[in-house]
């Protein structure tokens, strides 16, 4: 990886907020430049503005000097003012390394503890214990949550807490019931099966971001790679994957699932730390231009042959390290715009 593309990504602040379709785009990127070199502004050298891009209202800043980006970043507040505006617009600033699997979506089957809790005070319980944002609660026990991977990774031990209490007290109530085990297995046999890959001794489990996960099988996969007697299976549900590990072999193995789980998480935080995701949405395009964002994606592919593009109907999703990243996205939203302009 060349040195001056780790700077530029390095260089590189994240602005959303801006106002779109206001002014002609060239004209918007002016004012930005120079909203970003006045010293009022903790500004300097603006080396390039990339706007538009595929996000609306979003643009992407580079600095000629990164301790720009620095002093940008402290500013308390960013006010975008043109003598053409009616009105001042405050702007976001982010940088750009930071922007890294920011926030995902799952939705949650609740139904399980419906005869154990009351629903909507084990939610408001859920929402005093993390920063996530929950959708409505569904008849039938479904809800979605949203927010950065790590809460989900802390809801989600909450819920084997949660799930490890129902079958303790099952436990506990196993001499005193007339309930035969099958019985017992059908009311709580979710939860049951769920601490038992929790906690127990050899079973784990291991939560990934979905896209973390396939970049890892793509990039890396002899993380995965296990003895015979260790079984991997993996449900993905949204932005999140759970890998079940189980040790399908001789007691004397038991161990393995352990270690096979701490060798994921290990490269998955290492990678966290490293990693982009950008993200190229194109909802409001028709099916021929999505078709044609493809297109120029896989051209574009080869000359970076470390990052991982995945297709999805409404968007692209492009992850490796942030420079290159950048690179790609920028590459890419060129290619796009000199297709359309030359309709």
């Amino acid at each position: 990886m060349a040195t001056g593309q780790t700077a530029r990504s390095a260089r590189t602040v994240v602005i959303s907020g801006v106002p779109d379709g206001l002014l002609h785009n060239d004209v918007m990127t002016d004012i930005l430049t120079i909203h970003f070199q006045m010293s009022k502004n903790n500004g300097g050298d603006v080396e390039n503005v990339m706007y538009p891009t595929d996000k609306r209202g979003v643009a992407y800043v580079t600095f000629e000097d990164q301790k720009v980006v620095e002093s940008v970043l402290k500013k308390d507040e960013h006010r975008l003012e043109d003598k053409r505006f009616s009105r001042y617009y405050l702007l976001k600033v982010t940088r750009y390394s930071e922007n890294v699997f920011s926030s995902v979506t799952c939705v949650l089957n609740m139904s399980m503890f419906k005869e154990q809790f009351i629903l909507e005070d084990l939610i408001q319980e859920m929402k005093k214990s993390t920063d996530l944002r929950f959708g409505p609660l569904q008849s039938n026990g479904h809800i979605s949550v949203q927010g950065s991977f790590p809460d989900i990774k802390l809801l989600r031990d909450f819920l084997f807490l949660k799930a490890k209490s129902i079958s303790e007290k099952d436990k506990r109530e196993k001499g005193t019931s007339h309930q035969t085990p099958r019985k017992r297995q059908q009311q709580h046999g979710l939860a049951t099966d769920m601490s038992n890959f929790a906690h127990g001794a050899e079973k784990q489990v291991v939560v990934l971001d979905t896209d973390m996960y396939r970049y890892m099988k793509s990039f890396f996969p002899r993380i995965f790679v296990v003895n015979d007697d260790t079984v991997i299976f993996d449900i993905t549900d949204g932005d999140v994957t759970t890998l079940y590990i189980e040790n399908a072999g001789s007691r004397s193995g038991g161990g393995r699932a352990l270690q096979v789980k701490e060798k994921i998480e290990k490269w998955s935080i290492k990678l966290h730390k490293i990693l982009h995701k950008e993200r190229i949405d194109f909802k409001q395009h028709t099916r021929d231009e999505q078709q044609r964002y493809r297109r120029v994606c896989e051209s574009v592919k080869p000359h970076y042959p470390h990052v991982l593009i995945i297709f999805y109907d409404t968007h692209i999703d492009v992850i490796g390290n942030p420079s290159e990243v950048f690179e790609f996205t920028k590459k890419v939203s060129n290619k796009i715009q000199s297709l359309f302009h030359s309709r």
